[in-house]
């Protein structure tokens, strides 16, 4: 069994998935092993369906499946927003067909979700190794302002041509790059959960984005060159972890601290000269964080904690909630995530005492697995730069003193168990504020 029947084995969703030079033509094949004698619609924006639609129209009619006119999104400034959902959906309700999403992350979201209210399934032609939401379960799409994700069915088949994918402009693949390195201090980050008993690392998913990921990171200007098998690379590095996603119905294999600088920046609607900034350059930008943080907490002397001094200053939740509070002034919608995150993942100070004590006893081993696991902070900023994707913060219009105030905000952020909730409890964020900002070689 190859990886990807392995993927499948597992995968909640998706029951078939062709990767490979001229996969294409394997889009009919599918769509009626899937779907049987159902009508098809391609769903497109203007460029897939010049690049591929149209060769998906015809592959399909070739085969005998009756098509109906392919829906295509012609305003250049689409992205996965709730106007451009609706306007699909209400289309879609009109036509008893399966949708055949041809494109990357915004058409495959959009299409997603507008399946999954529909009461369908739908299948992805992909064009760009541009994220790893192909066959992840969720959509996300702005809503009201905010970007959301919103529970959906992945894809029940993908068809991904890294030729295609090759071609494809070249801030798709280093969008791509940029969301499948995060998955390296992501691995840490489940790790320490896993010590600390908080969250067990299941085998099976971890290995399934894990046993690949160098080979897929190996050649970032390979990648940016649109090298055939480098792009063949990354786009299996994400497609797994989708279907790592896909297999314990949760998306810790392939997210942890930098993905929540994203979130937080997708909450301020992120933009540069009006155009939102990819999801891939914002996980690059906070897994150079990440990992600056991680390199921080390697360097300190856990059996130097005064573990009763961390339980003495640990305040109740009522304090927490106002320290919460004052940091979100002004930010209602920040603030309501913020404590509902917290109060989930909240411990009492009993609770704290003996979660500290595991962390000084197993340090020793745990420290090693952490510097085995992650790329050095030089390491992963050289390869976003040889990308081409954003390596400095500024690159993604987020000054120093925005950083900082999105970095006091991440330990509120979301209830999975990271890292930063280790330096949370052990009194440590300011002495990390400083290493970040402002002790003498300072990262950002």
């Amino acid at each position: 069994m190859d990886i990807i029947e392995q993927a499948i084995s597992r995968a909640s969703d998706t029951k078939a998935a062709v990767i490979g030079k001229g996969a294409i033509s394997k889009t009919p094949e599918m769509f009626r092993k899937l779907f049987g004698d159902k009508k098809a619609i391609v769903v497109a924006d203007v460029n897939t369906y010049a690049v591929v639609g149209k060769n998906v129209m015809t592959e399909l009619s070739y085969a005998g499946i009756e098509t109906v006119s392919p829906y295509i999104f012609t305003d250049p400034d689409l992205y996965a927003e709730w106007g451009f959902l609706t306007s699909l959906e209400q289309h879609l309700a009109g036509i008893d067909a399966i949708a055949v999403a041809v494109g990357s992350g915004v058409i495959n979201d959009l299409t997603k979700l507008a399946s999954h209210r529909l009461g369908r399934r739908y299948m992805i032609v992909g064009t760009a190794a541009s994220m790893d939401g192909y066959t992840a379960y969720g959509a996300s799409v702005s809503f009201e302002g905010n970007k959301q994700t919103f529970d959906c069915r992945a894809p029940l088949g993908i068809v991904f041509d890294p030729v295609v994918a090759a071609g494809a402009p070249k801030d798709l693949a280093a969008s791509g790059y940029a969301d499948l390195i995060a998955k390296v201090p992501a691995a840490a980050d489940w790790m320490i959960a896993d010590e600390l008993a908080v969250e067990p690392i299941d085998d099976f998913a971890f290995s399934l984005v894990q046993d690949n990921l160098r080979k897929a990171l190996a050649d970032p200007e390979a990648v940016f060159n649109g090298d055939v098998q480098a792009t063949s690379d990354l786009a299996e590095g994400l497609i797994m972890s989708g279907f790592a996603m896909q297999a314990i119905q949760s998306s810790r294999p392939a997210s942890g601290v930098e993905h929540q600088y994203s979130h937080y920046w997708d909450m301020e609607n992120l933009c540069i000269d009006g155009r939102h900034v990819s999801h891939g350059f914002k996980v690059g930008i906070g897994t150079l964080v990440s990992t600056a943080s991680l390199e921080f907490l390697l360097g300190f002397d856990m059996a130097s904690l005064d573990v009763d001094k961390c339980v003495a200053q640990w305040p109740e939740w009522e304090q927490m909630a106002e320290e919460i509070a004052r940091m979100c002034a002004g930010n209602d919608g920040l603030l309501s995530r913020c404590l509902t995150e917290s109060r989930a993942k909240y411990i009492d100070r009993n609770q704290l005492r003996a979660q500290l004590n595991r962390l000084v006893e197993c340090w020793p081993h745990l420290k090693q697995r952490i510097a085995d696991q992650i790329l050095p902070y030089d390491d992963v900023f050289d390869r976003l730069r040889k990308v081409h994707a954003p390596y400095l913060p500024a690159m993604i219009n987020i000054d120093r003193e925005h950083l900082r105030t999105t970095y006091r905000a991440i330990p509120y952020m979301r209830s999975r168990f990271t890292h930063v909730d280790i330096v949370l409890r052990c009194g440590l964020l300011n002495q990390l504020e400083e290493y970040l900002f402002d002790a003498p070689g300072h990262k950002f």
